[in-house]
């Protein structure tokens, strides 16, 4: 454990949405899938990244000098960036409002335990915990087992949330102390979760098999993307999967409904979001795609639709 490091994008406070009870989410940077519909862009790359808050800037031009790459102008929708951006954070270190912001920083374990600590008394009195997620904890396996580790040792819940493309080693490595794990589950044909992710099912198929051997919950979330993985094809197939391979092993499947949330996220980044004028789904879409899964064979009690998509970071 002595010297594991990890790069954590942000720790929340409060959660409901990502297991029982209030809990501290923990999200690591750096993800194994490149989702085109990503709710968190800021989590895929395992790199330090630099975000520019609008709402912070003064105009003052700071970070514009500080960039030895002259990759930082202004526009006429305000700062931009360019390729040769190289993320160093010399703009976020001048900036006097906090407007041009570091992505990621570094935590040892025995550091970021002492800091969910801090809200114990909350997990108590609410049945929460910790939950790891990212990006894909996968990628920084060695420090997420030690971390939860140590966490049990303090008494707390775990819970780590995966998108599942991961070695079987570092998905043991997840699974050591855990006691829920929140699985990812986009699509299973194998041509559309590639053209989705950039990375066909099968491994996430092989590590769901490994997860369900294991003495713990497992809660299964699949993000309604409209067209995309919304389909009563998509739904159906995942639901019947779900039904004949793991009865009785799926302790809740979440359905999580597609919003903007994440739109401004891609703008004050630079990059373009292929969804900017996607519809969410209606009350009434919704509640159809949820009997799609009941009719498939699985427990109505088990099958949620939420509108919390904002966790749907792959």
């Amino acid at each position: 454990m002595a010297g594991l490091v990890a790069t954590v994008l942000n720790i929340q406070r409060m959660s409901t949405e990502d297991g029982p009870g209030i809990r501290s989410t923990v999200f690591l940077k750096g993800c194994s899938l490149e989702c085109v519909w990503c709710q968190n862009p800021e989590s895929i790359s395992p790199k330090t990244q630099v975000i520019w808050n609008d709402f912070r800037c003064i105009n003052c031009g700071a970070c514009i000098e500080a960039c030895e790459q002259s990759a930082i102008s202004a526009g006429p929708e305000g700062i931009e960036r360019d390729g040769r951006c190289l993320y160093c954070g010399a703009c976020a270190d001048v900036c006097p409002t906090g407007a041009m912001e570091i992505l990621g920083a570094p935590w040892a374990v025995e550091d970021l335990l002492a800091e969910v600590l801090k809200d114990r008394a909350y997990y108590e009195r609410a049945g929460g915990g910790v939950t790891v997620s990212g990006g894909e904890p996968a990628l920084q396996a060695d420090f997420v087992e030690a971390f939860l580790a140590r966490c049990r040792e303090e008494g707390l819940h775990t819970a780590v949330d995966t998108c599942g493309q991961c070695s079987e080693g570092a998905m043991r490595k997840l699974l050591r102390h855990a006691e829920l794990v929140l699985y990812d589950l986009k699509a299973l044909d194998e041509d559309l979760h590639t053209r989705l992710t950039g990375h066909s099912s099968a491994r996430i198929l092989n590590n769901l098999a490994l997860v369900a051997e294991q003495d713990l919950k497992l809660w299964i979330r699949t993000p309604l993307v409209p067209g995309d993985t919304d389909t009563d094809e998509n739904i159906e197939a995942i639901a019947k999967h779900l039904a004949t391979r793991y009865a009785g092993r799926v302790n809740r499947w979440e359905l999580l409904a597609f919003n903007h949330l994440c739109e401004d996220k891609y703008r004050r980044l630079g990059l373009p979001w292929r969804y900017a004028g996607a519809k969410p789904q209606t009350a009434e879409r919704l509640e159809a795609i949820r009997a799609l899964a009941i009719a498939a064979g699985l427990d109505a009690e088990q099958v949620r639709v939420t509108g919390a998509a904002r966790r749907e970071a792959r």
